[in-house]
């Protein structure tokens, strides 16, 4: 590894980069920020004669140890199967099924166009090998979030500060529900795309300061990971355009040469399956036409100051680990309304930082440059949310699309981060004092209140195993039964497939019995042509009373059991009222 910045160590280490303290001039200051500048968790240190180890610092045993613990956690929470599997899931689960077999090579999710199913072809491996596994579907996820842990450590330490860098990793490590689930469950795009942008911003800074020698190699790398990014989830697209045009700064005079055209090229590969399947796609079904029908789907929208407060006080605290799935309590929304308070606040630190090293080397304004990078980032992906109607109508079931906001979580603490530690020298006055004691309760807060969250998931993860079982015991109560063709419910579908590993193939109907969500016709179609299909409807509910309704006085005669709390009906004849 190249050597370390050690001639530039700040004299308080873990203080925070010495641009923020006055005395001392922006260039050599930015560099005091760095310290090492990659900070992995064990460092090596190359100097112009031999190789020597050098002991990983404090700050590294301490992220080492909370990345570890973090990790541990979410493996026995995979082992376990929480949070619990559903039928998006398991859609994944069976497209890497049939990967797997070499049956099919989707390249978007079945029954989507936009949806990348990259999570499936990672899972394929493991699914050949363990079969229908919910921890084997999830295990590349838990890979991905320790990459990105580790990246994010080694992104924070070098624009923000070694124990800045240990807080960021301490809060990714724990995890309420909402949180986990997002970095867990293959539900699509998520944990890859934010890995990517990490890795993204890391390559940015490595080529800026030149710690990257292979500077063409990695442009080829960074577009290859724009385009498996976008393939995968267009959702990610704010922070690949802001992560871009860092990039585009540090290489703008090498993007006429190879570096450019290896640029290109590394995209077009990456983006290639999204690419030859829209130039295939039928008129109107195109990812852009499918994204344009969703959104207007979504309903006129509401006020703004609906959609801003859905934004603020529900998705930003949920997305950030402040709040159960059940949704926030008055106490956990506060970090809502400080958020974007943080945003422009890191903006106006970095953009000082930068004014401040005009004249440096580029090196000395990467840093500034990367965290307005995140902060744009932040800010393009949270007002795009808030101009969606969902963050009004539903703000609990689509907080999900605010989780990559944790790309942005070092430059939202940076400014609580500078004012706590600025607090502790003998320069700052009592306004200085008053505000770093703010400032740290507010950390101590956040952290707190996602400990407590995090602990409350666990306290009450018996419920949601009992449920996991039951999901369990109704594939296997229908594999008993003889059952092979049913319809059912979207949510109990394809989880039940799943679980049967196929055994027992499921279509979709609505509340009235009609046909609903089917993703993969192949079951649709092989359920329509079973002359005695079963009907799993959850009990009491109304697509029950409706099949009731249906069969009148041979109801009681069809059913077959109750199990999970389904009614697993099998009559004499066929009932499908849309034919």
């Amino acid at each position: 590894m190249p050597p370390c910045h050690t001639s530039a160590e700040p004299a308080t280490r873990g203080r925070g980069p010495v641009w923020a303290e006055p005395p001392r001039p922006a260039p050599f200051a930015w560099h005091t920020a760095v310290g090492a500048a990659t900070g992995a968790l064990v460092v090596s240190s190359v100097q112009q004669r031999g190789r020597w180890l050098r002991a990983p610092d404090r700050p590294a045993l301490a992220a080492l140890l909370l990345g570890l613990a973090g990790f541990g956690y979410r493996l026995v929470l995979t082992l376990l199967t929480l949070p619990t599997s559903n039928s998006d899931e398991a859609t994944f689960g069976l497209a890497a099924l049939h990967i797997a077999a070499g049956r099919e090579h989707p390249v978007f999710l079945y029954g989507q166009r936009y949806m990348g199913t990259l999570e499936a072809y990672l899972a394929a491996p493991l699914a050949a090998v363990a079969g229908p596994s919910w921890p084997a579907l999830r295990l590349p996820l838990l890979a991905l979030w320790a990459l990105f842990t580790w990246l994010m450590y080694r992104l924070t330490r070098r624009i923000c500060s070694p124990w800045c860098a240990v807080l960021v990793v301490g809060l990714l490590a724990l995890g309420p529900e909402r949180v986990v689930r997002d970095q867990l469950t293959v539900v699509g795009g998520r944990p890859e795309v934010k890995a990517a942008v990490a890795l993204l911003l890391v390559i940015a800074l490595g080529l800026a300061d030149g710690r990257i020698r292979a500077r063409r190699l990695a442009a080829g790398a960074a577009g290859l990971l724009v385009g498996v990014a976008i393939w995968s989830d267009w959702l990610i697209v704010p922070y690949l355009a802001a992560a871009g045009l860092l990039l585009a700064w540090v290489l703008r005079r090498e993007l006429a040469g190879w570096a450019g055209a290896l640029l290109v090229a590394g995209f077009a590969v990456g983006a290639s399956p999204l690419i030859a399947d829209n130039l295939r796609a039928p008129p109107g079904q195109d990812s852009l036409s499918v994204l344009r029908r969703i959104n207007a789907a979504a309903g006129p929208a509401p006020p703004p100051a609906d959609r801003l407060r859905g934004a603020l006080l529900e998705g930003v605290p949920l997305a950030t680990g402040l709040c159960p799935m059940d949704g926030c309590a008055r106490w956990q929304q506060w970090f809502g309304l400080l958020y974007p308070v943080l945003l422009v606040a890191a903006g106006v630190l970095a953009l000082v930082a930068y004014r401040r090293a005009a004249r440096a080397p580029r090196a000395d304004r990467a840093g500034p440059a990367a965290q307005l990078a995140l902060v744009a980032g932040a800010a393009v992906t949270l007002a795009a949310y808030a101009r969606s109607p969902l963050a009004a109508t539903d703000p609990l079931g689509n907080a999900r699309y605010l989780s990559v906001l944790q790309l942005s979580l070092p430059v939202v603490l940076w400014p609580l981060w500078l004012a706590a530690t600025s607090a502790r020298r003998r320069a700052a006055g009592a306004a200085g004092r008053l505000a770093g004691a703010s400032a740290a309760a507010v950390l101590v807060a956040l952290t707190a209140t996602v400990l407590l969250v995090t602990g409350a998931f666990v306290a009450g993860a018996g419920s949601l195993r009992a449920e996991e079982g039951r999901a369990r015991e109704l594939a296997d109560a229908l594999r008993r039964a003889g059952l092979r063709e049913v319809y059912a419910d979207y949510w109990t579908c394809n989880r039940l497939v799943f679980h049967s590993a196929e055994e027992v193939v499921c279509g979709v109907l609505d509340a009235s019995l009609m046909p609903g969500q089917n993703r993969y016709p192949p079951y649709w179609r092989q359920v329509g042509r079973a002359d005695r299909p079963g009907y799993v409807l959850a009990a009491d509910g109304r697509a029950e009373r409706r099949l009731r309704g249906l069969l009148g006085a041979r109801a009681d005669s069809a059913l077959l059991t109750e199990v999970g709390g389904y009614r697993v009906y099998h009559p004499e004849t066929a009932v499908r009222p849309w034919r």
